[in-house]
Formats: C-alpha cells, structure tokens, sequence
C-alpha cells in the first residue's frame, strides 16, 4: 500500500475531561499548559477523577494527525511505542479501526496517558506520563514501510528524549534517502528553548514543511510580525504552516504568501486544533488539492474540533462537504 502520510510520534492515550478551576488549583497545576509527570502523579490526577464522565482515545500530537488525515479519506501509516498492556491493546484497536496502518511491536511497560483537563474558558491543561513511548528508538523506523509514503510527519515532542530523537532523525533521513518529504511540526513553545539549534539545523536541511504556532515562531525566529516569522523560515524551509488561532494562519509556499481565513467559532475545547490543521494541510497537498484550497479546508477542519469535545472529529467531513469547502 502507498501512504500519503508516514507519522511518527509519542503513542499515548488521551483521557479527557472538564473540570471546574476549583478542581485544577487543588491539583497544583498550571492551566492551558502541557507538564510530563511521572506514573505516580498521573495514578493521583486519575483517582481525583474517579466518577467523572471520561473520554477515552488513540492520541498523541502526531497520532492525533495521522487519524485526521485518514478522517479526510487519506491514507496513513503511524509509528509509536505501546505498552504490553489494556491501553496499548485500546490504542493499536483504535488505530487500525480507523484505518491507520500500525506494526510497532508492544513492549514490555506501561502504554502512555495523556489527561487532558478541560476547563469552561476551554483552555486545556494536559498531564502526560510517557511511559514506554520512551523507548521508541531507530529500530522501530521500517524503511520498507516508511518508502511508500508521499510525506513522513515528524512529531516535535519526540525531539525531548534521546531515544526518541534518535527515532526521529533516522526517520528524517530515511526519508531523504528514499525521495520522501519531511513535514515537522514543532508540537510546543518549550521545546524551542531546548532545541533551538537543532530545528534551525533541521529547517535548513532535509525539512520540506514545517508546522508552527506564533509563539514557537516568534520563538524560533526572534521577530514579532507573523509574515516576518514565516518568511524567515520560508528563506530556509520550502513550505511553511503558521497557525494564528482564531485569526487563522499563514501558508508560506514557492516564496508566496497565503494568508488563511479563521473561521468563526465557539470554541469548547482546544484539543487537537494544531494536529487537525496539519491533518488538512498534509491530505490537501497529497491529494491534489492546492495549497490555498489544503489552507482552506485545514482551517474549517481546526473549527470543527474546536467546537467539540476532544482531539478527534466526531463529525467527520464528507467528499460532499470537502467539495463544497473547495468551490
């Protein structure tokens, strides 16, 4: 089989649920926000909310894209390290239930959890214990598999571990090797702070795409001005996305700029609204669409999950919706 997109990301399993601000101040956490906490902290975060309604899920940044790009119709790969465990039995179900093609082997451990608390100003705190995703490592990168896709996709998180950076640039250079673009998305604002130089590295070399928000542009770049932060990438990077919340985003592409329209929302949870853009982004492009017509539909798509619970779409869009989006 031919993929449009081959991810490669932390494999966790999504747990979400509102909670009232009274709720988060006892739990001693930063709102709107993602903190790694160690398997004890979760266990207690987990029993505060015992009794609460709870959403269960695949996740995961990259995770969360691949499943949106076969949402679009797409056709998707995904690499992540699973525990041998009932999560990971959930999350490999859950993937391939919605087509996602997914080999990694379980290994020895517990699968991943990220809590995402969700408070009625729709910010999302998220509490994540990694678990065996940890461990993900070059081994795990099959280059038969990974050769057959038009684009592989690049989780930034993956860049705070060692193994898991390992796992990444040999993906990033497997991909080079076999005529496969590179899409990056830098996944959160701290991550520039530790590695700065190395996505500098990666967006003057083998990086085709990149993904950012204004802040990690800003971030990266040292400029305030939105098109000045994608046109700096741009003079390095030949495509870029720079999302800008409710005022939509910025496609940086053949050294043109196409600014993206927001689209008017109530916004409930902000869960997935970056992964759900990207998602747009990367189907457009790999499949036949324009990259003003992939910016259009990524910013209705970023809308939607935004009006919902949750880092997937609970109403998918049809072939009819997706043409009429297109005209």
């Amino acid at each position: 089989m031919q993929y449009d997109v081959y991810g490669v990301g932390n494999a966790l399993v999504d747990i979400q649920t509102k909670i009232g601000d009274p709720h988060l101040d006892g739990l001693g956490f930063a709102k709107g926000i993602m903190t790694l906490v160690d398997e004890p902290t979760q266990t207690r975060v987990l029993e505060s909310l015992r009794g609460a309604p709870l959403h269960r899920c695949a996740g995961g940044s990259a995770a969360n894209t691949i499943i949106g790009v076969a949402d679009f119709g797409g056709k998707a790969a995904y690499v992540g390290k699973i525990g041998r465990d009932d999560l990971g039995d959930f999350f490999q179900k859950d993937m391939r239930e919605l087509g996602v093609k997914i080999e990694v082997p379980a290994t020895a451990g517990q699968t991943g959890t990220s809590v995402v608390l969700i408070t009625e100003d729709a910010q999302r705190t998220m509490l994540t214990h990694l678990g065996v995703t940890v461990t993900l490592c070059p081994d795990d990168i099959v280059e038969t598999e990974l050769a057959r896709a038009k684009f592989v996709y690049i989780e930034g998180y993956l860049f705070a571990g060692d193994s898991t950076r390992q796992a990444a640039l040999h993906a990033i250079q497997l991909a080079k090797q076999n005529g496969v673009k590179v899409a990056l998305t830098i996944s959160d604002p701290f991550l520039v702070g530790i590695c700065r130089d190395l996505f500098w590295e990666l967006i003057e070399g083998p990086v085709d795409l990149l993904f950012c928000n204004l802040e990690e542009a800003r971030s990266l770049t040292g400029l305030i001005d939105p098109v000045d932060c994608a046109q700096k990438i741009h003079s390095y990077a030949a495509d870029v996305a720079l999302t800008l919340g409710a005022d939509g985003s910025l496609l940086m592409h053949g050294g043109q700029v196409f600014p993206v329209e927001g689209v008017p929302v109530k916004a409930i949870d902000t869960t997935g609204a970056g992964d759900m853009y990207a998602a747009g982004i990367l189907y457009g492009i790999t499949n036949g669409l324009s990259w003003k017509q992939a910016g259009h539909l990524a910013s209705h798509a970023a809308a939607r999950v935004v009006a919902q619970m949750g880092a997937r779409l609970q109403r998918k869009f049809t072939q009819a919706e997706i043409e009429a989006l297109l005209r």
